[in-house]
């Protein structure tokens, strides 16, 4: 199984649970995870993480976690275009892509491959705005796998030893 992260997935552990600079088995056990392609970011969500200027983004940015952790591959054009139709609005405006952010990259790239989950913080909750459509949401409109952080720390094993 490929679980694909989700930004929020490594915001969220560093601001809550293990900050960087005092969790460090934690992060280099995702790292390990990486490396041994049980764990990635899609380019386009790594890019929201690495734009900061924070201990995370710094985190990030290393060449280690980078070559570990980042999606060598391109998202296809029609799943992207699959994922933006079906799951949130064929007619999205400017205003409705940018509110759904780089969620449909990380859908899209789910979509691109057997055996993939999607990893969110986000929880499930319908929404009438079209471009505001949880990952959850989306991921089941398309029958996506998904899941939430601590579900993914349990099934690949994480333990601070």
């Amino acid at each position: 199984m490929l679980y694909l992260l989700d930004a929020n997935v490594l915001i969220r552990a560093h601001g809550d649970y293990y900050p960087i600079d005092r969790v460090s088995p934690f992060w280099e056990w995702l790292v390990y995870e990486g490396n041994n392609g049980h764990a990635k970011i899609p380019f386009e969500i790594y890019d929201e993480i690495a734009n900061g200027n924070d201990l995370l983004a710094k985190w990030v940015k290393k060449k280690d976690t980078r070559q570990a952790l980042v999606l060598d591959e391109e998202v296809d054009s029609e799943a992207f275009n699959r994922v933006l139709d079906d799951a949130y609005a064929a007619d999205l405006t400017d205003t409705e892509m940018e509110e759904a952010g780089r969620d449909p990259f990380l859908i899209a790239y789910a979509l691109m491959g057997e055996d993939r989950c999607i990893v969110t913080k986000e929880v499930s909750k319908p929404s009438k705005l079209r471009g505001r459509r949880k990952v959850p949401n989306a991921c089941n409109i398309l029958g996506v796998p998904w899941m939430n952080d601590f579900r993914f720390y349990q099934e690949r094993n994480f333990r601070i030893a």
